[in-house]
C-alpha cells in the first residue's frame, strides 16, 4: 500500500500498523508478534482493560508495546499514556521508542509538535485538539511520585526486576506502589503489565503470595497472554533468532532457575538458592491425641509420632520491625521422618506494654503454643535477650498448669553453618514434611532466598534448624507414672515401675 493510500490513523488496524512499520524498517513480522498484536488489538477493541503480557526475554515484546502505544495515539490523539518501569531510565527507553515511531511511521505524519519542549525524553505531547494538563506520554520510575497525574492507559513495563523484588520488603513496597495506579487511571482506562517473573512470589504468579497476606494472586482477574520460548510441541517459537543450539547455550550460561524464569516464564527465584524448597513435602493432617491401653498416643494421619523438639529463637518481636521472635516445633515419626507442624512469628502489642511487658506477652504466646501442640519440652536460645527469659517462661508455664520442660541453649556455632548442618541431609533425603499452615508463613520464602553470608530474613529458618538439630525428647507413656491431674505423655520412653516377684535376690 502506497503512503498516499494509507488510511487515517483512526481507520488503520494495529496489524497493518505493525506490518507497515516492519516493512519500512526492512523487518519481518515473526509469528509470535502477530499473536501479540492480535491479542492487544482484540483486547482494546473489546471490554478487557486489565491485561498481562509475558513473553520470553528478548522476544521484542517492549518494542511491540511501543508500537501499540503509537497506534493508540494515532487512533485517538487525546489519549494520555503513562509508562511505569523499575526505574526512570527504562521508562524513558519505552518513551523514546514511541517517539521514534511517531516521527517515522507514515500513519503518524503531522503528530510531532514544533515546540521542542513538547518533545522531551521523559514526556511528550503530540499535536492534538484537546487541551489537557497531562502529556500524551509520560515516563516514570516505579519509586517516583505519581500523585496528581491522570492517564487513560498505564503501561507497566518490567516493573518487577531483581532490584524491586529480591527481598520480601521490596516485594511489599512494589505492591504498595502499584496499588497507587487505581488513583491515576481514569474510569475505564487500560492497565497493561509487560514483563517476566523474577521471584517465586512474583506479581505475575498464578498463585497468591500467602506470606504476604494475599488470598488471591496479585493480578487476579487480569487477562493473560504468555509466550514462553517453547511452543506446545517443544519447538522454538522464534527459530530464526533462537535456534535449539542457542537456547541450549542460554540455559547453560544462565543456570536452570534464570532460564525457567526468563525463558519459560515460571515464577521462580532467579538466583540459585542454597536450599531447595521444592524438596519440602506438604501435608495437611492435624494432630490427634488419644489414650489407649494406659498410654498416650499422638498421631498425624497414619503416622505415629515418637518424639518432638521445639525451639524458640527470641527477640522483642516488634511489629514489622527488627528480627522476628520465632517459635517452631518438629515431630519425628516411627519411620524417622520429620514433621514441621508449626512455625509462629510472634509479636507483642505495644499498646499493652504498660499492663503486660513485651517479654511476658511473648512468653504467654509460647506457653499457648506448647499447650496446643502437646509439646514435652521447649528449648530457649539464650543468646541476646533470651538469657532473661527462662525464669519468666517457667513461671508462666507453672501458672497455666502446663507440663513442659524449659531447656536453655547458648548457640556458639555460626548461624549459616547451623542451618546447613540441620537441613542438608534430611532435605536431600526428602524426609522433611511441612504442614500447610507453615506454608502460609514467611518460612518458605526464607528457604528459597537463603544463601550463606547473604543478608536476608532467616529467623524462621534458624528456629526450625534448632528443632532439627536438637535431641528429640522422649518421656514415659505410662499415665500412672505422672501426677493424677497431669495428661500422660505421648512420646514414649522407659518409665520406671516396680515389679512384684516370687524369688529372692
Amino acid at each position: 500500500m502506497a503512503e498516499d493510500q494509507l488510511p487515517s490513523g483512526s481507520d488503520v488496524s494495529f496489524a497493518d500498523f505493525v506490518a507497515t512499520w516492519n516493512k519500512d524498517q526492512n523487518l519481518t513480522t515473526p509469528k509470535h508478534h502477530e499473536t501479540i498484536s492480535a491479542w492487544l488489538s482484540e483486547s482494546w477493541q473489546g471490554t478487557d482493560r486489565e491485561l498481562l503480557l509475558m513473553a520470553f526475554r528478548n522476544s521484542g515484546k517492549s518494542t511491540l508495546v511501543g508500537l501499540f502505544c503509537a497506534w493508540l495515539l494515532a487512533t485517538n490523539p487525546s489519549l494520555r499514556i503513562m509508562v511505569l518501569a523499575a526505574d526512570l531510565a527504562l521508562a524513558r527507553k519505552m518513551t523514546r521508542n514511541v517517539k521514534r515511531v511517531i516521527e517515522r511511521h507514515p500513519v503518524c505524519a503531522g503528530f510531532k509538535p514544533k515546540s521542542r519542549d513538547q518533545w522531551a525524553s521523559d514526556q511528550f505531547t503530540i499535536n492534538r485538539d484537546s487541551e489537557l494538563r497531562d502529556p500524551s506520554m509520560l515516563a516514570k520510575g516505579i519509586s517516583t511520585n505519581i500523585t496528581g497525574s491522570r492517564a487513560d492507559v498505564v503501561i507497566l513495563d518490567d516493573v518487577e526486576v531483581p532490584n524491586t523484588s529480591d527481598t520480601a520488603q521490596k516485594r511489599a513496597d512494589l505492591r504498595e506502589r502499584l496499588d497507587e495506579i487505581d488513583y491515576v487511571l481514569v474510569p475505564g482506562g487500560l492497565q497493561l503489565y509487560v514483563g517476566t517473573p523474577h521471584t517465586f512470589n512474583s506479581i505475575y504468579a498464578k498463585k497468591p503470595c500467602r506470606d504476604a497476606g494475599e488470598e488471591v494472586p496479585y493480578l487476579n482477574g487480569f487477562k493473560r497472554l504468555e509466550i514462553p520460548i517453547f511452543d506446545h510441541k517443544g519447538e522454538s517459537v522464534w527459530p530464526e533468532r533462537f535456534s535449539k543450539k542457542r537456547i541450549a547455550s542460554i540455559r547453560r550460561r544462565t543456570g536452570p532457575n534464570k532460564f525457567r524464569s526468563q525463558m519459560l516464564l515460571e515464577a521462580v527465584d532467579i538466583a540459585e538458592g542454597r536450599l531447595d524448597a521444592d524438596l519440602l513435602k506438604p501435608y495437611g493432617n492435624e494432630l490427634v491425641y488419644a489414650e489407649m491401653n494406659g498410654e498416650a498416643v499422638l498421631k498425624l494421619g497414619d503416622h505415629k509420632l515418637m518424639s518432638a523438639s521445639a525451639w524458640w529463637d527470641p527477640s522483642f518481636g516488634a511489629p514489622r520491625r527488627g528480627d522476628s521472635s520465632v517459635i517452631a516445633c518438629v515431630y519425628t515419626s516411627e519411620d524417622g521422618r520429620y514433621w514441621l507442624h508449626r512455625v509462629a512469628y510472634m509479636t507483642h502489642d505495644p499498646k499493652r506494654v504498660d499492663d503486660v511487658s513485651e517479654a511476658q506477652q511473648l512468653c504467654r504466646q509460647a506457653v499457648a503454643f506448647v499447650k496446643e501442640l502437646h509439646l514435652p519440652s521447649l528449648t530457649l536460645e539464650t543468646n541476646g535477650i533470651g538469657k532473661f527469659l527462662p525464669s519468666l517462661l517457667r513461671r508462666e508455664i507453672e501458672e497455666q498448669g502446663v507440663t513442659c520442660a524449659v531447656l536453655e541453649h547458648h548457640s556458639s556455632t555460626p548461624k549459616d553453618l547451623r542451618i546447613l548442618e540441620a537441613f542438608d541431609a534430611p532435605l536431600a533425603a526428602g524426609r522433611i514434611h511441612v504442614h500447610d499452615s507453615v506454608r502460609q508463613t514467611p518460612f518458605l520464602t526464607e528457604v528459597r532466598e537463603w544463601r550463606p553470608a547473604a543478608r536476608a530474613r532467616d529467623d524462621g529458618l534458624d528456629a526450625v534448624a534448632g528443632c532439627l538439630l536438637a535431641e528429640p525428647v522422649r518421656l514415659p507413656r505410662n499415665p500412672n507414672a505422672l501426677a493424677p491431674d497431669k495428661r500422660p505423655s505421648w512420646t514414649g520412653g522407659g518409665g520406671g515401675f516396680t515389679a512384684k516377684t516370687s524369688f529372692d535376690l
